[in-house]
């Protein structure tokens, strides 16, 4: 029996990545994310995989954003009962964000059986529930950066720095084979270089293999230095109409990385001090495993924490929790920030905050991250007159500015230069996780280098050629 590579997840689209090696002994799925999209659509891919949970030998999660581990509670409802490998700080960032992942299951069904009801329809299940998310967290084994160990009779195991958020890795398999051996790198999601925080992504050495991740495959990013600039410009032009400025941003990374640019651009006196809301429970208890793991920053941050204190946090940041502190926020007067999860606009306690904005010209609803097609974060991006916010329409009359620049997935440049510092030994490349246009791009742009180069499709199977040993 080959050594072969299905895809089962996370092709085509920038969500639910999830990929299958298979040896003559082994099984092991690497990433378990959730696939998003409409609410239909949503259950009836995230409720069935293409292979049996109960075969895996092992599942090796890449960081703790939910498109790439928020599967896994279904995943052992459907009897997988082996290791979870991933980095210490991932399985910190797991406790909290997959029972997150339950909650918001269980409240969206919520609504759903309450309209069914009204209906005369039967009641619907969420996918899984906070408690089997919780369950979940038993199996996971954290394994530092850079220790080779074994997780199968014949794969081994290396995680390297992605440079993407917090904990994110670089899995690197070695596979043994009757004659030869298979070294497959997997770099989804792929961070960035000189951003604030996180350490540069690692380029594994020796690679016969590559998995590449295509969100921005055919995307520039502007310079973070100017980014910063515009971004002063944006608070200060609404803080002097007398605005308010509304950031939908994630909870894990994003929130952080937005506290931390604000915090310096006050610091450096570009803007004037206003206060500072971060209202997500979620993203309160993310910032505080990211203080707790301050030593897998980079060395300014590292600094930054020693001998400066918290970057995270000030005297005009408030970290919100409670719902009616929550709900007081529509009270406060103008200026003020309000970062607010979810990123995309589709749950969460942003869209009350954008339902109170949206139709004040004084106010500025600044897009900080990616929004994927047919989300009202897109909506937002595309600047359309009339946005439906709870199932009611409302004029966009707020001002809409987009940052690309806060990214935290390399663009098309730092793709390539990736790819070109594999180009010694990688056979082939798999290019994933991004929508077909930004893939296909990013695929062709590959093979200028003579390197063969493949935008694999949905539960799609390639065979992985064993190198000879010398």
């Amino acid at each position: 029996m080959a050594i072969t590579l299905r895809f089962c997840g996370g092709v085509g689209t920038v969500t639910g990545s999830m990929h299958l090696i298979s040896t003559p002994r082994s099984r092991v799925l690497v990433d378990c994310g959730l696939f998003h999209g409409h609410r239909d659509e949503f259950y009836s891919v995230n409720s069935q995989f293409s292979f049996n949970p109960s075969d895996l030998d092992a599942c090796v999660i890449s960081h703790a954003h939910i498109d790439h581990c928020g599967n896994l509670p279904t995943l052992i409802k459907h009897g997988f009962r082996s290791d979870i490998h991933c980095t210490p700080a991932t399985r910190d960032l797991c406790r909290y964000m997959l029972p997150d992942s339950g909650y918001v299951q269980e409240e969206d069904i919520k609504y759903v059986n309450k309209i069914n009801r009204r209906k005369g329809l039967p009641p619907r299940e969420p996918l899984y529930t906070k408690k089997e998310a919780e369950l979940s967290l038993k199996y996971f084994r954290p394994v530092e950066y850079y220790k080779r160990f074994q997780i199968c009779e014949d794969i081994d195991l290396t995680f390297f720095d992605a440079g993407h958020i917090l904990g994110s890795a670089i899995p690197v398999f070695d596979i043994k084979a009757r004659k030869g051996r298979v070294r497959l790198a997997y770099a989804t999601d792929l961070g960035r270089y000189d951003m604030p925080l996180m350490r540069d992504p690692e380029i594994p050495k020796d690679i016969d293999y590559l998995i590449i991740e295509s969100t921005y495959g055919g995307r520039s990013h502007e310079s973070i230095n100017d980014a910063k600039e515009r971004f002063a410009e944006t608070i200060n032009r609404t803080v002097g109409r007398g605005g308010k400025v509304i950031i939908p941003s994630f909870a894990l990374e994003r929130t952080q990385l937005i506290v931390f640019f604000i915090g310096e651009l006050m610091k450096e006196g570009k803007i004037k001090k206003i206060p500072i809301y971060v209202d997500s429970p979620l993203a309160v208890n993310l910032t505080d495993v990211f203080r707790q793991n301050w030593e897998y920053f980079d060395d300014e941050t590292k600094r930054l924490f020693q001998e400066e204190g918290d970057p995270l946090g000030s005297d005009n940041v408030t970290y919100v929790s409670g719902v009616n502190d929550s709900k007081s926020l529509h009270n406060e007067p103008a200026p003020l920030i309000i970062i607010s999860a979810a990123g995309m606009c589709e749950n969460g306690r942003i869209l009350h905050h954008l339902k109170n904005s949206v139709e004040n010209p004084r106010n500025t609803i600044v897009i900080v991250g990616f929004m994927a097609k047919d989300t009202l974060g897109r909506r937002l991006v595309e600047k359309d007159k009339l946005i439906r916010i709870f199932g009611q329409l409302y004029e966009l009359n707020a001002e809409v500015a987009v940052f690309n620049a806060f990214s935290a997935h390399a663009d098309e440049k730092g793709l390539f230069d990736y790819v070109k510092g594999c180009r010694e030994t990688v056979a082939q490349v798999f290019v994933v996780h991004g929508e077909q246009d930004q893939s296909d791009c990013l695929r062709d742009r590959i093979r200028t280098l003579g390197i063969k180069a493949k935008v694999p499709g949905k539960d799609e199977t390639v065979f992985l050629k064993p190198r000879q040993e010398k």
